[in-house]
């Protein structure tokens, strides 16, 4: 049985963002710390990469930490929430937090006809296990009349050559959030996913970044003229993880400029 607690009315709220160290993780980091929230990431292999982050959030005055966590491997699920339970209780003196942003995620790109099992078992661990496991694992720990953000992507509503297998997933990621909004809505937790377009930053091998052809054909495919940067994300995410998005739940929210419309 999921424990419940009380709404949190009077105390700093606190968010997990998963793979904070870089791109978009990290201006979400930012991004919540600048709204006023503390803020915990966790990073893979990238240890200094987070540390700078960390030390980001508290120049600008919120409290954070780095845990390290690979979320391609539920085994290490439960031992990372004891770390968890740990640096809440030691780092903000709470048992509780408030914000899930299920963000990590790695690009695979290959055409359908090539795509490999490997492949596919990588995308679905961790593009659609993780958020799964690690939501329900978070659960307890979870504020009563908190939020949750799953990080889909526009190739869940349009299709580029070489993404079969990761856009479906993102699709998933979409369906997933209405039936968590719908079965959470009871603890008044809200659950919505934020589905950037493509941006620049080193996903995928940095493609959209450093292809310069691929860069303005995707600017021209866009009603705003331009692809995207860090920066048109974390300020979405930071928005539902407030109470200004109170009444905001189980939507799938498109950042793109709009692209394909």
């Amino acid at each position: 049985m999921v424990k419940t607690t009380n709404i949190m009315s009077n105390s700093n709220k606190i968010a997990l963002i998963t793979g904070g160290s870089r791109g978009l993780g990290r201006n979400m980091a930012l991004a919540l710390a600048k709204n006023g929230t503390d803020v915990i990431i966790t990073y893979n292999t990238n240890q200094p990469e987070a540390a700078n982050v960390t030390a980001a959030i508290e120049a600008l005055g919120r409290k954070a930490t780095a845990l390290q966590l690979n979320v391609s491997n539920a085994e290490n699920f439960p031992a990372f929430f004891e770390q968890l339970k740990a640096a809440l209780n030691e780092k903000f003196s709470r048992n509780t937090f408030d914000y899930l942003v299920n963000n990590a995620g790695v690009g695979v790109h290959a055409a359908f006809a090539d795509t490999t099992v490997e492949q596919l078992n990588t995308l679905f661990d961790i593009h659609f296990k993780a958020p799964y496991l690690i939501t329900q694992q978070a659960l307890p720990l979870i504020e009563n009349g908190g939020g949750i953000v799953n990080l889909s992507s526009g190739l869940a509503r349009f299709s580029y050559p070489g993404y079969s297998a990761y856009g479906p997933m993102k699709a998933a990621i979409d369906t997933l959030t209405r039936y968590q909004a719908v079965e959470l809505g009871a603890r008044k937790i809200r659950v919505n996913s934020v589905a950037p377009g493509a941006i620049e930053t080193d996903f995928s091998g940095g493609a959209v970044r450093d292809n310069a052809d691929l860069n303005r054909m995707i600017a021209e495919r866009t009603a705003l003229g331009r692809v995207g940067l860090p920066d048109d994300i974390g300020g979405v995410v930071a928005f539902l993880c407030s109470d200004d998005a109170k009444w905001i739940n189980g939507q799938r929210i498109e950042a793109s400029g709009g692209i394909h419309l």
